[in-house]
């Protein structure tokens, strides 16, 4: 699914076609627990893509050990498949990073990354579906 057209219209049919943490994760602004997520240790070459719509938004090689404790990249794949926001929830101000696709919610980009974009983009796992290139 990529098109805005094939995207769920509501709720119901984004429950029906999202787990039950995926849904929480990317429909209701949820963070899965540090060091939990299935993704975060993935090593392999490929394109991370939402778990929503299949948008690709990471690329492997921007793929760096945060030791935050959720998967981080270092850049994006394309300028337009994700988007940012500014959240306040939890009585901090931080930069919430949405699929520029479905809007589904996937982490928050910080400035403390490395090389060449000194950003941080913290993903959830439970956001994300990896296609290895093997």
């Amino acid at each position: 699914m990529s098109e805005m057209d094939d995207l769920p219209g509501n709720d119901e049919e984004w429950r029906e076609i999202l787990t039950d943490e995926e849904y929480r994760v990317l429909r209701e602004q949820g963070t899965e627990p540090k060091f939990s997520g299935d993704l975060l240790e993935v090593k392999d070459d490929g394109v991370f893509r939402c778990a929503g719509c299949s948008t690709p938004l990471f690329d492997s090689d921007t793929k760096f050990d945060s030791g935050s404790g959720w998967p981080s990249f270092y850049d994006v794949v394309s300028e337009g498949n994700v988007e940012t926001r500014v959240d306040k929830s939890h009585g901090m101000t931080r930069t919430e990073v949405v699929c520029g696709t479905c809007e589904g919610h996937l982490g928050h980009v910080f400035e403390d990354g490395p090389d060449p974009t000194g950003k941080r983009y913290c993903i959830n796992s439970a956001a994300l579906d990896f296609d290895s290139e093997e």
